[in-house]
């Protein structure tokens, strides 16, 4: 058998113990699975005193994780400090420029910083891989890469972030509403230090950069994306959408238009029926489109200990296999910078409405619309005990464009109470 491929680690919370217990757990099968054997080596994290609940004695220990990510006798630094700036950006530059390759869970830093350490790992001849980076366990980075390299892929979309899917779910199960639900996930620990990250929809959007760069070939490009979070999602969304046979659920997309590479994270009715609208909990899923294999689903648990660990290890095994391919699919200096696609593809829209309980009131909203090009499928007026109307729109594909003239107008209308809502459906 080969020589050991030799590991070190920066970070231990959970995805990193994690790694280390896959490492002494499963020893026989890795090496049997990759042709040699993997060792840990050294490891490095903020406090070296706390109880992890692994053995950690027998490695070496640094208290800089640069310091670790230059140490001649590791053949792998992996990554697994988090944060787009600072120890980890530090740590992955000298990795690679001491000859290392990389392994990193770290999405956030590829968003921002994942065009230049592909270029600089590329240049050096070293491999940068990041499966853990993007859905947990769902290994959605190989089959945009492997699986699928035969394709020209024409869609990318899923749902990327388990919080907020799960605010999203407990909302509609429950019947709780958004503060609710939010300080329910809080309690359960689901939540990042900075619950923006997951509410807001960055984290997610962090992974769409990632996957909308293999995919389409593009350069890593996160400012591009049309970002909006579920923080404006109301109950009666939900239970309005559930009447016309929708689910909401924060969704990213990526897809090729005339116009350029259209990419946005926001929240979107999906048919109730469809897969994605039958995600439950803090489950992820992931859809691909392409001309050769038509359409496909992953789903499986999008982050925890277990599956994060068990994505990075599939790297590291590659790695030790002599499997060495781009960091995004192709040649980083062959990526593509994009036009960004200004607007957004025609939808239908989902519009939710107050209106004075008046006569004309209706067509007053409907002489709006159709100014604005916007035709109505369908429409749905609910009883009230008030004097305001709550009405349901669902339009026919409309430009989005379109769509924000009319909204603009309508207040103008005296008619509409508060501000309306529009959410887009997407077709799945």
């Amino acid at each position: 058998m080969s020589d050991p491929i030799r590991l070190g680690i920066a970070g231990l919370g959970t995805v990193g113990v994690g790694v280390v217990k896959i490492v002494q757990r499963q020893a026989t099968l890795l090496a049997a699975r990759c042709g040699r054997p993997i060792e840990i080596v050294a490891v490095s994290a903020r406090s070296k005193d706390k109880d992890r609940g692994v053995n950690l004695t027998r490695y070496a220990w640094e208290d800089d994780p640069v310091a670790l990510a230059r140490r001649p006798d590791i053949d792998v630094f992996v990554e697994l400090m988090g944060g787009s700036e600072g120890p980890a950006k530090d740590a992955t530059e000298a990795a690679i420029a001491s000859g290392k390759d990389v392994v990193t869970a770290n999405k956030a830093l590829l968003a921002i910083h994942g065009q230049a350490l592909a270029e600089a790992a590329e240049a050096a001849g070293r491999v940068l891989r990041f499966e853990a980076a993007v859905a947990g366990g769902i290994p959605v980075i190989k089959a945009l890469t492997e699986g699928l390299a035969g394709n020209a892929i024409s869609r990318v979309m899923g749902v990327m972030n388990g919080t907020c899917n799960y605010i999203l779910t407990r909302m509609d199960s429950a019947g709780l509403s958004y503060d609710a639900a939010f300080a329910e996930a809080d309690g359960l620990g689901y939540l990042e230090a900075d619950p923006e990250l997951d509410v807001g929809g960055i984290d997610a959007a962090h992974k769409l950069t990632l996957l909308a760069a293999i995919a389409f070939g593009a350069e890593v490009n996160f400012d591009a994306i049309a970002l909006e979070g579920i923080g404006s999602i109301t109950i009666e969304d939900i239970r309005r959408a559930g009447d016309m046979g929708y689910k909401i659920k924060l969704l990213g997309v990526a897809q090729r238009t005339g116009r350029g590479l259209e990419t946005r994270m926001s929240p979107c009715l999906v048919p109730a029926t469809s897969p994605l609208g039958q995600l439950e909990g803090g489950t992820n899923m992931v859809v691909i489109e392409g001309d050769s294999v038509g359409q496909i689903v992953l789903r499986g648990a999008g982050a925890g200990e277990g599956p994060t660990a068990s994505a990075v290890m599939s790297d590291i095994c590659d790695i030790a296999r002599g499997i060495r391919i781009p960091t995004f699919g192709q040649p980083a200096a062959m990526l593509e910078k994009a036009t960004p696609a200004t607007a957004l593809s025609p939808s239908r829209y989902y519009l939710r409405l107050e209106l004075a309980d008046r006569p004309g009131a209706l067509a007053k909203v409907a002489t709006v619309l159709g100014e604005a090009g916007i035709s109505i499928d369908r429409m749905r007026q609910y009883d009230h005990p008030g004097e305001n109307a709550p009405v349901l729109i669902v339009t026919h594909k409309s430009a989005r464009a379109d769509l924000a003239a009319a909204m603009a107008a309508l207040p103008g209308t005296k008619v509409v109470l508060g501000a309306p809502v529009a959410l887009r459906i997407e077709d799945v």
